[in-house]
């Protein structure tokens, strides 16, 4: 075992800590529409404005740069709603410094794995852990000059993360670039332009404990009415007393609707959002709060009924159900999913093969699900793959980040715990330990059912090989015995287990056949001893 790298305990994920709901603004008037469209292009601008003093302050915000931009957008809208702008301005800028940073630890790696293979003799073949060298001597030259322009790269970043200049987008810095790219994007310029005006509007409002319904800004009565506090300018549109606009239409929250209802009833804060959806031409509402971290039980609890290993690939989930000894039961399931199409298409096939999951995960009675602790950021280089290109989009569409905080959030609905262990070795160990034993004419194994067994057993505490060493001298477990998938207690720990093939003749399989009755033999070696072989004489020759 030497020379492999030490592996991290695994631990159970924390829960969600909040909540978000949506529902359609369904019948809405034209001059319903026509103030919110007025609303979120005046408080757009506003929010720009701020974003950019903001980004000019730097390093040198403090709190009395912030109250001084908060009195200004007091007077062009109310405090509220200069509160909910300030607040939503410093966020997007601390996540486009966390952006900046891990943009400088990229620059960072592909430097370090640049010079290495440019200090190795051309042709030097590489190992498992690290790359060899360039294949010839005009792939040599071209990386050195990638090299050149990462170590300019990387200088310009360090320089603007130290003087705390970070470059944000309004709107999003991805619907700016189709601008360029609008034949492949299939849009037309009016199209564009009305999708990134709509972005950059800002109809939202931060919730407020003790106010009425939660929320003073754009306030939700129980029976679905919704209200908007209009900012100064605006003022005139209101169609209620003291400047608000009531809308025409009514809200109804399918899901979590009695949660929202108990948090507005007792004045409790929720934040909400209205934005438009220019391609179906819809207006939504979605709806924030904030609620007590789930507390996670503790690892031996979530261990003690057992464990359902998951295996996360390109197009499918591996599952396997073990015991809480670490052995197999039952069959491996396949929970597929296609990665293709649109953002949208891909999300909701990530979220019904979780659903899948999640509820054989309930049918068959386990607490917890183990699932590997992914991260392909070295993995997605061009400087360690730079050749594998099917690889590294292999890699690049597994949507990790997105797939853990889904699965978290879904399993904790269903009272279900997520263990996080490291992905180091599991496909290879999995196929080496598990995969052959379980294969059956009945039941192909493959990679990865024998990973989802691996994972599995490292999130329940076990080794992941099947048996201990053997013992020290002979193989009739006189030293002790060598299981290592059962307590020194468990009754029929030295027994073997049968497969689960094994069944009377006759007797139905599970899956509703019938097996066929055992035959009479045809060849001479499966005949009984006792029968007397006589040699005729009349085949007997000279």
């Amino acid at each position: 075992m030497s020379g492999l790298r030490k592996l991290t305990a695994s631990f159970v994920v924390p829960g969600p800590c909040g909540v978000a709901i949506r529902d359609r603004l369904k019948h809405l008037t034209p001059h319903d529409e026509m103030v919110l469209r007025a609303v979120g292009e005046h408080q757009g601008r506003l929010s720009s404005r701020d974003l950019k003093a903001r980004c000019a302050d730097g390093l040198e915000h403090s709190a009395d740069t912030w109250a001084a931009r908060k009195r200004e957008l007091t007077a062009l809208s109310s405090s509220r709603i200069a509160g909910a702008i300030t607040k939503a301005t410093h966020d997007q800028w601390a996540l486009a410094r966390r952006c900046q940073a891990a943009h400088i630890q990229k620059l960072a790696a592909g430097i370090r794995a640049l010079r290495h293979r440019l200090s190795l003799p051309v042709g030097e073949r590489g190992t498992k852990r690290a790359a060899g060298g360039y294949r010839s001597k005009g792939e040599w030259f071209r990386k050195s000059r990638r090299l050149a322009a990462l170590e300019d790269r990387h200088a310009a970043a360090v320089a603007e993360w130290q003087a705390g200049r970070v470059r944000v987008v309004r709107g999003g810095r991805r619907l700016l670039n189709t601008r360029h790219h609008l034949t492949q994007a299939r849009l037309t310029e009016d199209q564009w332009r009305e999708r990134w005006e709509a972005e950059r509007w800002f109809i939202a409002a931060d919730g407020e404990s003790g106010k009425r319904f939660g929320n003073e800004t754009i306030r939700v009565t129980p029976d679905g009415e919704v209200s908007i506090k209009l900012p100064a300018p605006l003022a005139h549109l209101a169609n209620t007393r003291h400047g608000r606009y009531t809308l025409t239409a009514t809200v109804a929250f399918a899901h979590r609707g009695a949660e929202w209802a108990d948090r507005i009833e007792a004045n409790r804060a929720v934040a909400y959002r209205i934005h438009l959806d220019t391609q179906r031409g819809r207006w939504y509402l979605t709806a924030f709060w904030q609620r007590p971290v789930v507390k996670t039980i503790p690892l031996e609890t979530a261990r003690a009924r057992g464990m359902i290993g998951v295996d996360t690939n390109a197009d499918h989930f591996a599952a396997y159900h073990l015991d809480r000894h670490g052995n197999p039961v039952g069959e491996p399931r396949r929970f597929p999913y296609d990665l293709s199409g649109t953002a949208s298409h891909r999300d909701a096939q990530i979220r019904h093969a979780l659903t899948r999951l999640i509820h054989w995960a309930v049918r068959v009675g386990v607490a917890a699900i183990g699932i590997e602790d992914l991260d392909f950021t070295t993995e997605k280089t061009r400087e360690k793959h730079g050749r594998r290109k099917r690889f590294r989009q292999l890699i690049s569409g597994i949507p990790t980040g997105r797939l853990k905080a889904r699965l978290v959030s879904m399993a904790a609905e269903q009272g279900l715990a997520i263990i996080a262990v490291d992905p180091a070795y599991t496909s290879r160990w999995g196929a080496q330990h598990w995969q052959k034993p379980l294969a059956t004419p009945h039941r192909k194994m493959s990679r990865h059912d024998a990973a989802g067994i691996a994972i599995g057993r490292r999130a329940l505490g076990h080794p992941v090989r099947r048996r201990t060493a053997p013992p020290p001298h002979d193989r009739s477990d006189r030293a002790g015995h060598r299981t290592a998938q059962a307590e020194p207690g468990h009754r029929g720990r030295e027994g073997t287990r049968p497969p689960t093939t094994d069944r009377l003749p006759g007797e139905p399989s599970p899956n509703g056949t019938r097996t066929r009755e055992p035959s009479a033999s045809n060849t001479v070696r499966d005949a009984p001893s006792t029968q007397q072989w006589v040699q005729d004489s009349l085949m007997r020759t000279g």
